[in-house]
């Protein structure tokens, strides 16, 4: 590796027991319960400060978890289901409302059953977990930025002045993200390093993003940033009720995020995927087409509004995707109403997604998150192939993940005994 020519490259005059690359919610918790067992952890981050994307995602209430029966809650990760099943064992949604409480940060369930801080901040919890962390002697190096292994296979990092260190710890474990948010730190740079050491990686996509859709100008200009309350939403066999955004140039939300995997996969493959919304889940068709047929001579707007309370951005996707012929049909403008075929013709890009799908590939892993051919590396988080939805699974899945290979060092360390959190 050759220097440029303004470069100071140095070693660190120690190196630690295990040394993580990231300093998310699977890094951070991977170095709670490692270090907690008495070995040397240093944490680092090349960004200024920890937990970027942590705090980004608290910024209107930290939604840590979901309420939910352990069966269904697992059900949320689809094709990875089995793995989280085995994760959540050693770091349940129980055990994490727990765990909060020992850092002074009490929790409660909101009405659609997430779990959430009562101060609804991440930046206490922040704190108070980075305080727990300095107490059991985790060093934590920000801006550092990690450019691969050196020739003797050492970490090779470059600092936030130019210069440049290596650290050779007994083990690795990488924390680094995927590739949604990268204003985090998380660029997906990571992808290159790894698979030139020859490790299957499946390409990053977007995961809880939004969708395009070629509105009109008047849809546009009249409802963009405008939300769409308690409407139903059905995509292939799913179906489930919540509320979404009209963008400027499509749609976003919680409803949307929910059916992201599986529109995002239609699109890839046929190039648009058409949603099917009903505007109004509450009331049966044949109820709204009786409704319907009582009009007079009253425009359709005001008829909407008296008749069915069908306004604002609700009866603006009406009018949108309804044939205009069929507007004056009350069975065909019912069957719209309860069936909206909306197409969407393009997924937003993966930096404005709020996660990622794709990353390493579950096969290279053992049972310990060790890569197997790396030994003594190990990997966590949103690098790893799987994708879950908004609600708490995503963070749940990240805090799990990190108590599992926090074991999984000690393990590969010859740690006496696998211990788990540390008593609140």
């Amino acid at each position: 590796m050759t220097d440029a020519p303004d470069t100071v490259f140095s070693p660190d005059a120690f190196s630690p027991d295990v040394a993580i690359i990231g300093a998310g919610p699977a890094g951070l918790m991977a170095a709670e319960v490692i270090a907690a067992a008495g070995r040397s952890v240093a944490v680092y981050e090349r960004m200024p400060t920890p937990a970027r994307k942590l705090l980004l995602a608290g910024r209107g209430g930290l939604n840590l978890t979901h309420s939910e029966a352990l069966d269904a809650f697992t059900a949320r990760y689809g094709a990875q289901a089995p793995l989280f099943a085995d994760l959540l064992a050693d770091l349940s949604p129980a055990d994490l409302r727990d765990w909060a409480a020992g850092l002074g940060i009490e929790t409660f369930v909101g009405s659609s059953g997430r779990v959430f801080p009562v101060q609804m901040k991440a930046s206490t919890l922040v704190r108070a977990w980075l305080r727990r962390l300095e107490g059991l002697g985790v060093t934590l190096h920000t801006r550092h930025r990690w450019l691969g292994w050196d020739e003797q296979g050492a970490l090779h990092f470059q600092r936030g002045d130019g210069t440049e260190t290596t650290v050779a710890p007994r083990a690795t474990l990488l924390a680094l993200g995927g590739a949604s948010w990268p204003r985090t730190g998380s660029d997906g740079a990571w992808t290159e390093l790894l698979a030139a050491r020859g490790v299957d990686i499946a390409p990053l996509r977007p995961s809880n993003m939004g969708f395009e859709v070629p509105w009109s100008d008047h849809l546009r200009e009249r409802f963009a940033g405008q939300p769409v309350k308690s409407v139903g939403l059905a995509f292939a066999d799913r179906r489930l009720k919540g509320e979404f955004v009209i963008t400027e140039t499509g749609i976003e939300g919680g409803a949307v995020y929910a059916l992201s995997a599986p529109l995002r996969d239609a699109i890839e493959r046929e190039g648009w995927a058409a949603l099917t919304i009903d505007l109004m889940p509450d009331l049966p068709e044949s109820a709204i087409a009786k409704r319907l047929r009582r009009r007079c001579a009253e425009s359709l707007s005001t008829f909407l509004k008296k008749s069915l309370s069908l306004t604002g951005p609700r009866a603006a996707l009406l009018r949108e995707f309804t044939p205009a012929s069929e507007l004056s049909d009350p069975a065909a403008l019912a069957r719209h109403i309860k069936g909206l075929s909306m197409v969407l013709t393009g997924v937003r890009p993966i930096e404005r997604a709020i996660s990622t799908a794709g990353g390493v590939r579950l096969a290279e892993l053992d049972g310990s998150l060790m890569l197997t051919r790396l030994p003594g590396i190990f990997v966590a988080g949103e690098m790893l192939d799987w994708e879950a939805p908004t609600g708490g699974y995503l963070l749940q899945g990240c805090f799990a993940m990190g108590a599992r290979v926090g074991k999984g060092v000690l393990g590969y360390l010859g740690a006496e005994s696998l211990p788990g959190l540390p008593p609140p």
